[in-house]
């Protein structure tokens, strides 16, 4: 964390800055009431800030405001003094203040003190010399106030990605259990459909040859479905691409073991017709999708 030190070096605050704003403290004394009077009429003009102010908190908050407006020019300027402005950064952080409008409120003080050295002040010299101190211990103040939001937005960012962070790894190991699963239960029906194939063979050694060829020709289309199916979990889970194309793949397959089964079925033409109108849209669909990745680059 910076020290107050540091700040005054960079804003090159010298010993002769903290002589001219001791200097200015009897007519900031003189004008205390004056510059109350102006800030809140200021901030009631303001909805926001209208908000939090209220009659139970004004005097409390007055004679805050009046207390570091003085210290302005009190010609301590140390680290205790910036634990101060720390505190009071805090403060404007947990009652909801944007730091918009201390920005605005500054200003508003910033324009003030500005005018009373204008007004109190002929040799231009001196009154450039006060109007420089006064800027610089504005800016300052602003920093170690803005700090504070900072502070509260980097503790909110850091639990934020914290939290994010948890929970895509959380996920990410979810869908990885997910597609294990899937695969298992894709290498288990697999198993099913050749014991059935097995089972087609047997239909046709028993003298059933057109129903046995039929039904092994379906099984053998649902076997690779099942194959490309399990390909294609298995790229994925290597980290390969998602392909639809193995999908609508599936879908044309099931569609021609349909046929075959409606054929041996003597089904009406309508439903054939049908099947086979069906199967040529997606035939279309698998062309036009192919098109499409094969242009896409290979990861």
């Amino acid at each position: 964390m910076i020290t107050m030190q540091q700040l005054r070096d960079h804003y090159r605050f010298t010993d002769q800055d903290t002589e001219l704003l001791l200097s200015l403290q009897p007519l900031a004394e003189e004008n205390l009431e004056r510059f109350s009077r102006e800030f809140y009429d200021y901030l009631y003009s303001l909805p926001e800030t209208t908000k939090i102010l209220n009659e139970s908190n004004r005097t409390r908050l007055n004679d805050m405001h009046n207390n570091w407006f003085m210290l302005l020019f009190a010609g301590i300027y140390d680290n205790h003094y910036m634990n101060h402005l720390t505190r009071i950064g805090h403060a404007h952080v947990r009652v909801g203040l944007s730091v918009h409008f201390v920005n605005a409120s500054m200003n508003q003080v910033r324009r003030f003190l500005l005018a009373l050295i204008d007004e109190n002040y002929s040799d231009r010299e001196e009154r450039r010399l006060l109007r420089e101190a006064v800027e610089k211990i504005l800016d300052m103040n602003l920093d170690v106030m803005s700090t504070s939001y900072r502070e509260e937005e980097m503790k909110k960012v850091f639990v934020s990605r914290k939290l994010e962070s948890f929970l895509i790894k959380a996920t990410e190991r979810f869908t990885y259990g997910l597609n294990l699963v899937l695969v298992m239960a894709l290498a288990v029906v697999s198993l099913a459909i050749v014991t059935m194939f097995g089972w087609d063979i047997v239909h046709v050694f028993r003298g059933d040859v057109e129903k046995g060829v039929f039904t092994a020709l379906g099984s053998l289309l649902i076997l690779w479905m099942m194959i490309e199916l399990l390909d294609n979990e298995i790229k994925s889970l290597k980290g390969g691409r998602f392909s639809i194309l193995v999908f609508i793949g599936v879908v044309i397959v099931s569609i021609i073991r349909e046929i075959l089964i409606s054929t041996l079925r003597h089904d009406d033409l309508t439903k054939q017709a049908f099947l086979a109108g069906t199967l040529l849209i997606l035939g279309i669909v698998y062309y036009l999708v192919s098109l499409v990745q094969k242009d896409q680059p290979k990861i």
